[in-house]
């Protein structure tokens, strides 16, 4: 009897500790890395950073709307998944994103901005993937006809297209 409470107590404290571990990995992109994010971040899956492909990405739960924006004609429908999703996903633990797009270009988001349920890393527009000439693959959306604090310079500012990078920082 007190072999089986201790080989049972011994398998319990086994998965105890393999639980953390399983669930801070990422999947292993299989194709074109879209994204990395790197920093103050939890679970990663490339050494410190956290890559991910547009599977992966389309695998976490998406969110969709419809808004017009600035930049195009007309309402658009755009589809990906949300800030707040893609943070918890690596485990940020900072107080502002600094999102970086392919050509250098750099944006600061405050942890305001991705804790509510505003802006998307949308992969697709109107249904179709973004190419890097349309503002893809990958633009921080908001849903501006959703709120008027949406159409704000500030705001505008933070909604960056050709997303490549995200450093979590504390």
């Amino acid at each position: 009897m007190t072999f089986l409470r201790t080989l049972r107590s011994a398998a319990a404290a086994m998965l105890l500790l393999t639980l953390p571990l399983a669930a801070a990995d990422l999947d292993t992109p299989t194709g074109p890395p879209l994204l990395t994010v790197s920093g103050a971040i939890d679970h990663t899956n490339d050494g410190v950073t956290a890559v991910f492909d547009l599977a992966m990405l389309e695998a976490m739960e998406r969110r969709s709307f419809t808004t017009r924006t600035i930049w195009t004609n007309g309402e658009q429908h755009f589809t990906g998944v949300s800030l707040r999703h893609l943070m918890e996903a690596v485990g940020a633990r900072g107080g502002h994103l600094r999102a970086i797009a392919i050509n250098d270009y750099a944006v600061d988001i405050p942890r305001e901005d991705w804790e509510a349920d505003g802006p998307i890393v949308a992969y697709r527009n109107n249904g179709a993937p973004m190419s890097v000439r349309h503002k893809g693959p990958l633009w921080i959306v908001y849903p501006y006809d959703s709120d008027p604090a949406y159409r704000s310079e500030k705001i505008y500012a933070r909604s960056i297209w050709q997303l490549a990078r995200i450093a979590v920082r504390e």
